[in-house]
């Protein structure tokens, strides 16, 4: 694959800033160590402005092109790790218990560090490249963080693109979906609030985990009865915790789980019924149910023309036979949705060997993609910044 020889010769220190990266993980907006090596590193490659603590640990560097222009071509990478851990056994397996780089942020930090050290050296471009290291991706707000701190209003970008490591076990294969792309998510928290009793007496109280065992199968039944099969919509329920004796049941019980939707009336009748089934449990046992519902992502939605200009310089690096048109709706979320809502721009997924699923302890990523993706990112704004 025609990588950008100026990245290629820097290939093993891309590996190295990721495996470093890797075996030191950090939680959402407490990526203090990694924001401040891509500070460091930022400053060691001569970008002209460095701007540090947006969104909590985000950080925005400016790298002018030698030719004149005044459009800004936006370029972000997510930082932070999950809480998960890690059994993959590698010599830089992560060194912080129950934290681990689950999905590939720590890549998505070097690939963009990569196209900085290349634009900052070569500046073959009319126009400014802004590039964001987004805190807190893992469903904490990150980008929105980062918006409400004024990231478009204090760097205003023209467009803006992310990118996305995939486990297909298909090397440099670059896909990307026009328009609607990825679901919008919300995060649900339900606490059932019965009443206490001996096990072996449940007519003195109102068994929470029974409710909330109820709750859990009607909550289940929300989209596949209500909600009309040609859009898409999934629900989850990901937690269910009480209790902590065999002769007790206990006076409360929480659920908690997730929303996907692609059409935001859809989130609104799902999000309407489940509040709807609580209310009648809640009066059917004469108990009080809380219910929390928060939206945390948007629909994610691709510039139509900025997703061919993203796979166009994505061929030129990996090949016209390695780019797709994806016809298919991602369930998963991310937040870099957000500021698509805010900036034109196209989100794309990068292949690599290996297949084991993201969010899994045992994902290993392929670090020969460092150089691919870093030269993808910065072909973009050659590309888009054409002297």
């Amino acid at each position: 694959m025609p990588v950008l020889p100026h990245i290629a010769e820097r290939s093993d220190e891309l590996t190295a800033i990721r495996r470093d990266l890797h075996a030191h993980p950090e939680l959402g907006f407490q990526e203090h160590r990694t924001s401040a090596i891509v500070q460091d590193l930022l400053t060691q490659y001569g970008v002209d402005e460095l701007h540090v603590g947006m969104g909590t640990t985000g950080v925005v560097g400016i790298i002018r092109g030698k030719g004149e222009g005044s459009r800004r071509i936006g370029l972000r990478a997510d930082m932070d790790a999950l809480p998960i851990h890690e059994t993959t056994n590698l010599p830089y397996a992560s060194r912080t218990e129950g934290v681990m780089h689950a999905c590939g942020h720590d890549a998505h930090t070097t690939i963009l560090l990569g196209a900085a050290q290349y634009l900052a050296a070569t500046r073959n471009f009319g126009g400014t490249a802004v590039l964001i290291f987004q805190p807190a991706e893992e469903g904490l707000g990150g980008a929105r963080a980062m918006i409400a701190d004024g990231l478009f209003d204090k760097f205003p970008c023209d467009e803006v693109y992310g990118m996305h490591n995939n486990p297909n076990g298909t090397p440099g294969l670059v896909k990307i979906k026009p328009g609607v792309a990825m679901a919008g998510a919300c995060f649900f928290d339900i606490a059932v609030r019965g009443v206490g009793s001996h096990a072996a007496m449940p007519e003195d109280g109102s068994d929470s985990i029974m409710i909330a065992s109820a709750l859990v199968g009607t909550l289940h039944s929300i989209v596949s009865r209500n909600v009309p099969p040609t859009k898409p919509a999934v629900l989850s329920v990901t937690k269910i915790n009480s209790g902590n004796a065999y002769n007790v049941l206990p006076d409360s019980a929480t659920i908690a789980g997730t929303v996907r939707y692609f059409h935001e009336e859809i989130r609104d009748l799902i999000v309407g019924r489940m509040r709807d089934i609580c209310a009648g449990l809640a009066k059917m046992h004469g108990i009080e149910i809380d219910v929390e519902i928060r939206n945390v992502f948007d629909v994610l939605v691709n510039d139509t023309a900025l997703s061919e200009a993203y796979l166009a310089a994505a061929a030129e690096i990996v090949g016209a036979e390695h780019i797709r048109v994806s016809e298919d709706l991602v369930t998963g979320s991310e937040d870099f949705a957000d500021m698509l809502k805010v900036v034109p721009g196209a989100y794309c997924t990068l292949g690599h060997d290996g297949t084991v699923p993201v969010h899994n302890p045992g994902y290993v990523l392929d670090d020969s993609i460092l150089p691919i993706g870093a030269s993808i990112m910065a072909r973009i704004v050659e590309r888009r910044l054409c002297i």
